[in-house]
């Protein structure tokens, strides 16, 4: 069995206290963290399946490290590659755009040939719009630290657990 890659900011806050609940119910041998922030294609392209953590910024924005690397992305071929994504956002204060870096990494991947998996109910959010939403369902999990941070460990492990069965 292959290790998951495991990519976010290590410098994050809510990201980072995510990864760290996922990468604890992983055993060590399967998963394998990285920092978005310092990783190169060859890196990156080292694995077949993947974890990005990729919180939304302003007003439904990637994080500029995620910007950033997007350029690298589009040149890598991520057909037969498995993703599956997760992100902060406060669905109180940006109702409009909740998690909509979660969808907009999706469609990149996607459009690149990648498969997403962990897909999501949006029972339980309260919110407008999401670029993440697709029927009734995210692209990925969401996690509100502000609003609902009682939910997001449960909400983690679930998720995790339903996704041991979507990577193998």
């Amino acid at each position: 069995m292959q290790k998951i890659g495991l990519f976010y900011s290590f410098n994050t806050k809510n990201t980072s206290k995510a990864a760290k609940i996922i990468l604890e119910s992983f055993d060590k041998n399967e998963i394998q963290a990285h920092n978005i922030e310092e990783t190169n294609e060859e890196e990156f392209s080292a694995y077949d399946n993947y974890i990005l953590g990729v919180p939304t910024w302003f007003d439904g924005e990637l994080p500029n490290y995620w910007d950033e690397f997007l350029p690298a992305l589009e040149e890598l071929d991520l057909k037969g590659k498995t993703f599956a994504l997760y992100g902060a956002g406060n669905q109180k204060e940006y109702p409009e755009n909740f998690v909509d870096a979660i969808g907009i990494l999706a469609d990149t991947i996607e459009q690149l040939g990648g498969k997403i998996i962990g897909f999501v109910p949006n029972d339980g959010y309260k919110f407008e719009h999401s670029k993440a939403l697709r029927g009734n369902q995210f692209v990925g999990l969401p996690l509100d630290f502000e609003i609902q941070p009682k939910l997001v460990q449960p909400r983690i492990e679930n998720w995790v657990k339903r996704l041991k069965t979507e990577f193998w």
